[in-house]
């Protein structure tokens, strides 16, 4: 009877995750094009960082109750099944997902540089406080990154609209500031259901959370395959729903930095804030099988997407294909 309540809450939880971030993801983009921001940017840091929170409440929470090897299983389970779970499946049900060159250059290598931070790490055993500054520090310097490619970006973007507006008669300049003031009175709204949409999403994924740890539970499965597979992906709906609706709206440069900001957001935040309070000690497949894995998938990622602009269904299959193939041979290795 319990386990039948639990895929019941599940159902609902996922319903109100898949209409929040459909909500956070319309009014987010609304709003950013109203200011000037570029998808690739919104994609990075508002929509990554709002949909990687359930990661990051989930690794603080497990580590302030001590079961740290869910916290650093979410982590990591979440950026490979991001990359080849949720990519892969966005691929494959949009057909392509174009990509930007430089986005992808500049994001995909950093968010490959933090896997690679995390394994140097993770090769001393425990991660401490230490670690944690230095993951913190780089978060920051990756944030002072964007805000100077937004900057160059909006420099562009003003420049443009000056040459426009030189060949604007009277009429239509007044026209114009009519029009602004509307879009102003409009974004009061497009705010307030952004907000409505990112409770929606915490609420949400909280029960799924919830409600996932306690299937899991029942059926008797390991802290740290919980943290890989159940959590990761449980807490990763956020990402999987807005990534999806993107590319399917064709919103293809928020969908790609989405993932790519969360990857990023989950390493260096998402491990960095919980290692802080307390050492978080690694599990010996994590550093031999696990984190490689997901530097494979992320290098992977950037060579198929450098490959013509693009992820083709194809490309899309291929990752869905690692992710699979990745999920088997781990519950082999440990001994299911």
């Amino acid at each position: 009877m319990l386990w039948i309540i639990q895929i019941l809450i599940l159902i609902i939880s996922l319903i109100i995750v898949i209409k929040s971030a459909d909500l956070f993801i319309d009014n987010l983009v609304d709003i950013g094009t109203h200011l000037g921001i570029s998808e690739i940017i919104l994609g990075v840091t508002a929509a990554a960082i709002g949909t990687s929170l359930p990661e990051f409440g989930s690794a603080v929470i497990a580590s302030v109750s001590g079961n740290t090897d869910i916290g650093v299983g979410v982590v990591i389970g979440s950026n490979i099944w991001n990359i080849a779970g949720i990519l892969g499946i966005s691929a494959t049900v949009a057909g392509v997902i174009r990509t930007d060159a430089r986005g992808v250059t500049r994001d995909g290598l950093i968010t490959l540089g933090t896997g690679l931070i995390l394994i140097f790490f993770m090769l001393f055993g425990d991660i401490t406080s230490t670690a944690a500054i230095v993951m913190i520090i780089v978060y920051i310097f990756y944030l002072w990154m964007l805000i100077r490619a937004q900057k160059k970006y909006s420099e562009a973007e003003s420049s443009n609209e000056m040459n426009s507006n030189n060949k604007k008669s009277k009429e239509k300049e007044i026209l114009d500031k009519d029009s602004q003031s509307n879009k102003k009175s409009i974004n009061i709204k497009n705010i307030m259901f952004m907000i409505l949409g990112f409770i929606g999403l915490v609420i949400g994924c909280k029960l799924l959370v919830d409600s996932g740890t306690e299937l899991a539970r029942i059926a008797g499965i390991p802290a740290m395959i919980m943290g890989l597979f159940t959590l990761a992906i449980g807490t990763s709906i956020p990402e999987l729903v807005v990534t999806l609706s993107s590319a399917v709206k064709g919103l293809h440069n928020l969908s790609l930095g989405t993932v790519l900001g969360s990857n990023t957001f989950n390493i260096l935040i998402g491990i960095g804030i919980p290692a802080l309070i307390m050492n978080v000690p690694v599990d010996r497949l994590s550093l031999t099988f696990d984190a490689p894995v997901m530097i494979f998938v992320t290098a992977l990622l950037i060579l198929l997407s450098r490959r013509g602009d693009k992820l083709s269904r194809i490309d899309g299959l291929i990752l869905l294909s690692i992710y699979i193939i990745y999920a088997i041979t781990r519950l082999v290795l440990s001994g299911f």
